[in-house]
């Protein structure tokens, strides 16, 4: 046997674990085995061997040793538990977006298990200065004044190795903040069998090959990796795209209103009012980004658009998408806020004349996402009286889906596309879908 090379040589693994899962009526039950390594595959545990007995009273695996704490957990939610999936989170970023997701998470707790059979721990949180990392869940009664005490100074690689050392079944990082630098971290996750749920549109609208990238570890670990929130908030439009070419149907064109905060801007922005003032409530609001300009400038847009036409199956960069930006140089060359603010004070002449102009053409201005034909491009239209468009209040998006299946009349989603509230709970649903899988 060994001239025809039929059998490999011995060879010795160490740190190795044998587990076994014994029961008298194995045998009489269809679908244990299945269950077994399923429930062990999703949470990427390798099985290296496997073994039954003649009995068929027994199973027995061999995995690595880092993950036999993982296995057991897993195998006993599994099999012993009362059907509980439990769901372990990182959270960074827990300014508006992130309180008021800990906040939604803490009331719904016994309505997910209850209804839902899910129990959500949250097990690390950190914003830009402190970090709070526990073994076990943190109580979300009192987590602010936890962080205020904690003395464990905000780094990113520590709080990374925390997740990966603790090596949690169904961990997943959150990122709720609007950080290049945090997004990224997202690989690095991926690898290692931690979901991502993000807010943060940086990854998605990063360069393509960074993209596919994400999707490919993604598939690779069987890491989720979910961001409706990057369009639109707390609407389904991604997942309403998704659903739409995964049953076969084709994107033929997009149109979009995708920015609350420049819709609110828009919808208050009258004859006779200031532009400069409108804009400062849209951010005392908390509708626009920290930073005004990122709205204002369109880039936001623009990456919303990208990110639809990426998922859409088209490859592209975000500079090949046209930024028909109504902002004057100056005012985009500006370095902070202060800066920025003055400037729209003194180009207010500019603004008024993009009202008057659309008044005199009975019109409203809205600001449009466009995807046809491949190209996408971004801008202030004047839109008349009959339009889906036209009666669009408050802060609220709307997508118009044109595709083989909806050509004559688009399907449509409409709602609050911006604050805290509808971000954080678009963040939850993430979570929550994950849970199901």
């Amino acid at each position: 046997m060994k001239s025809l090379k039929k059998v490999a040589p011995v060879k010795i693994e160490m740190d190795m674990v044998n587990i076994a899962v014994v029961g008298e009526k194995m045998k009489d039950h269809q679908g244990i085995s299945g269950k077994l390594f399923s429930s062990l595959g999703t949470n990427n545990i390798n099985i290296r061997a496997i073994a039954q007995g003649a009995s068929e009273r027994n199973i027995s695996i061999i995995i690595d040793k880092k993950n036999v704490a993982k296995a057991i957990n897993t195998l006993h939610e599994s099999f012993f538990e009362a059907q509980v999936k439990e769901l372990n989170l990182f959270v960074t970023g827990v300014g508006n977006v992130g309180s008021k997701l800990l906040e939604q998470i803490d009331k719904q707790t016994d309505y997910l298990i209850e209804n839902l059979r899910l129990k959500i721990r949250v097990i690390a949180i950190s914003n830009s200065r402190k970090m709070l990392l526990n073994d076990e869940s943190i109580s979300l009664k009192d987590w602010k004044s936890q962080l205020d005490k904690s003395d464990i100074k905000a780094d990113r690689d520590a709080f990374f190795e925390h997740a990966k050392k603790l090596n949690l079944r169904n961990s997943i990082f959150i990122d709720n903040t609007a950080n290049e630098v945090i997004a990224k971290e997202y690989a690095r996750y991926l690898n290692n069998s931690i979901g991502i749920v993000t807010c943060n549109k940086i990854a998605a609208a990063d360069e393509l090959s960074n993209y596919k990238n994400l999707k490919k570890i993604s598939r690779k670990y069987g890491s989720p990796f979910l961001f409706e929130t990057n369009v639109g908030a707390g609407l389904p439009i991604i997942d309403t795209l998704n659903n739409l070419i995964a049953s076969g149907d084709q994107i033929i064109k997009i149109q979009a209103v995708l920015s609350g905060s420049l819709n609110f801007v828009f919808n208050n922005f009258k004859k006779g009012s200031s532009f400069h003032d409108v804009v400062l409530e849209a951010q005392k609001e908390g509708y626009t980004e920290p930073d005004p300009k990122i709205d204002l400038s369109g880039i936001d847009v623009a990456r919303k658009i990208l990110i639809l036409a990426r998922e859409s199956g088209l490859s592209i960069e975000l500079d090949e998408i046209q930024n028909e930006s109504f902002l004057p140089q100056e005012c985009l060359d500006t370095k902070n806020n202060e800066e920025f603010f003055e400037s729209l004070k003194k180009y207010s002449g500019q603004f008024d004349k993009l009202v008057e102009d659309a008044d005199k053409n009975n019109a409203k201005l809205k600001y449009v996402a466009q995807l046809e034909g491949g190209k996408a491009k971004v801008g202030v239209q004047q839109v008349k009286e009959g339009h889906d468009f036209y009666n669009l209040e408050g802060s609220d998006n709307i997508i118009l889906f044109y595709t083989n299946r909806y050509k004559d009349q688009p399907l449509i989603v409409k709602g609050a596309g911006a604050g805290a509230d509808v971000t954080a709970s678009g963040i939850f649903a993430d979570i929550i879908r994950i849970g199901k899988q």
